[in-house]
């Protein structure tokens, strides 16, 4: 694993600027991508999930990407991808607050900040597994 890259995850986490620019989000895929490949509880967790793709919008300032998770892998990109199975759609202060852990998932969906559209269980399992790689890269 970079190491450079995670330490600078670790001091985005620990200054609450996780999300200072909508660019920083692939910043944490590239680090959750490399920590998967290495981590054998985060690898179990993708072989437990479905494959599927999913469309990240965040807007104020716009920008889009997507990620693919499941049977084993974990990949992300900037832009577009075609048939998602979920588009999570949010502004850059709440898509922050959530991966801070700042701001609930579910209160932020219910409040109508957090908008998704297809697959809601996958959403979750988007959500969960993101979660648990955070987690356990405290310990690093």
């Amino acid at each position: 694993m970079d190491e450079k890259l995670a330490l600078e995850i670790k001091e985005m986490y620990d200054n609450k600027k996780v999300i200072e620019k909508p660019e920083n989000l692939l910043k944490i895929y590239e680090f959750v991508k490399q920590f998967s490949a290495e981590n054998e509880e985060l690898q179990e967790e993708l072989e437990d999930i479905s494959e599927f793709h999913a469309q990240i919008h965040i807007s104020e300032p716009e920008f889009k990407c997507w990620v693919k998770l499941g049977d084993g892998k974990f990949d992300y990109g900037e832009g577009e991808i075609d048939d998602p199975v979920f588009t999570l759609a949010c502004t850059q202060e709440i898509m922050g607050g959530m991966m801070q852990g700042d701001i609930d998932s579910t209160s932020a969906y219910m409040a109508g900040d957090l908008k998704i559209e297809g697959s809601l269980q996958d959403s979750m399992a988007y959500g969960e597994f993101l979660s648990i790689a955070m987690e356990l890269a405290q310990d690093l």
